[in-house]
């Protein structure tokens, strides 16, 4: 059974700086592309970012790029995203998601395209 559990969440000032991080288990995590979405009150999931099986590919969401970084610990099962500089339309639940084919090429932006996902984590950013 895979889970996916994210953590790091809570409430921060515009311009402040969090780190989230999601850790898998139920499977070897070193073989799946990794996603981070966000959704807030009344508004679609939407993607955020998203991080190869091998770590060698990144890709961001327009409104997020130069400021979040997605990583991961292969080693410790663990995808991270570094949130920099954030604005208060960064507010929203953050989900960790996992893909379910291994060693895929194709980086995948749409919630329907990941198989496996956390509880989310709240995400608050005041002005």
């Amino acid at each position: 059974q895979v889970q996916l559990v994210e953590s790091g969440g809570g409430l921060v000032q515009a311009g402040d700086s969090l780190r989230l991080s999601c850790v898998t288990s139920g499977r070897t995590f070193s073989s799946y592309l990794m996603g981070w979405f966000r959704q807030a009150p009344g508004k679609e999931r939407e993607f955020v970012a998203a991080i190869s099986w091998s770590g060698g590919v990144t890709h961001y969401a327009h409104s997020v790029k130069g400021r979040f970084t997605i990583s991961r610990d292969n080693a410790k099962n663990t995808v991270y995203l570094q949130m920099n500089s954030l604005k208060p339309e960064d507010t929203a639940v953050y989900y960790c998601a996992a893909d379910n084919r291994p060693y895929t090429v194709v980086v995948r932006t749409t919630p329907t395209e990941y198989e496996y996902w956390g509880q989310g984590t709240q995400v608050t950013v005041s002005s």
